[in-house]
């Protein structure tokens, strides 16, 4: 790929990923998705950054001050984009009764019932809790490698699982390179290793999610790559704060 198509590539990535300034892109391609995904751990990181830089400037008021700037900066960044799929999920996964017509039935309903409203506070709560736990320690690091962990998962959920039906998670999936995502995960574990090793637990946590696609659906959707994200990131964070206490 040439210099400009690198650089269109990851405009695709931070412009899909989060709220970032980004250069334009004229014309949206699909079909772009799944190649822009070889930025997508290096746009997470980014997202890791911004919010340890934030937890790390709250925390010198107070854990819990850094807690609340952190989890601010976590959504403003990302947009919401896969907490929006997270709720989506709850609703279907709490409603659908291990239908998958009836899971994507209800997917499709853009408003947001109880079980989704119950998802995504909890995974706000969460996150603001364990923030508040590492808010005494450097976690600028730790949260970079979080962040771009959870988004190498949405290009191994899509290699390991079919798509569940049309949409943007079978676009996402048909021109991924297992290759290069199986590169992505070395690099990632070797910083692990070196900078947080309770991390490479991730090596475990994704596939797992991958399995219980599986086990539940029988396929994934978009949403499902975004519900991932963010129980992924959760995960994480919660495996590094207990190794920190």
């Amino acid at each position: 790929m040439s210099i400009p198509g690198h650089i269109r590539s990851f405009s695709h990535a931070l412009q899909f990923l989060t709220r970032l300034p980004a250069p334009p892109i004229a014309v949206f391609d699909p079909a772009e998705l799944s190649r822009a995904s070889i930025w997508f751990p290096i746009v997470g990181a980014i997202v890791g950054v911004l919010v340890g830089g934030a937890l790390w400037l709250g925390g010198m008021a107070s854990p819990w001050i850094g807690a609340v700037l952190a989890l601010t900066a976590w959504v403003l960044v990302t947009g919401g984009l896969h907490l929006d799929g997270l709720g989506d999920v709850a609703d279907a996964l709490g409603a659908s009764h291990r239908s998958p017509d009836r899971f994507l039935e209800i997917l499709r309903d853009p408003h947001v019932g109880a079980f989704g409203v119950m998802a995504i506070s909890m995974q706000l709560m969460f996150k603001l809790v364990l923030l508040a736990g590492i808010a005494a320690i450097p976690a600028i690091l730790p949260l970079m490698l979080i962040a771009a962990w959870a988004r190498l998962g949405p290009a191994v959920w899509a290699l390991a699982v079919p798509p569940l039906a049309s949409g943007s998670g079978e676009r996402f999936a048909k021109q991924l390179d297992p290759r290069m995502v199986a590169v992505q995960a070395a690099v990632l574990a070797l910083l692990s290793v070196w900078l947080a090793p309770v991390l490479l637990s991730a090596v475990l946590v994704l596939p797992g999610i991958a399995l219980y696609w599986r086990y539940r659906l029988g396929g994934v959707t978009g949403d499902c790559l975004g519900a991932g994200v963010e129980v992924s990131e959760t995960i994480l964070l919660l495996l590094f704060a207990a190794r920190m206490a």
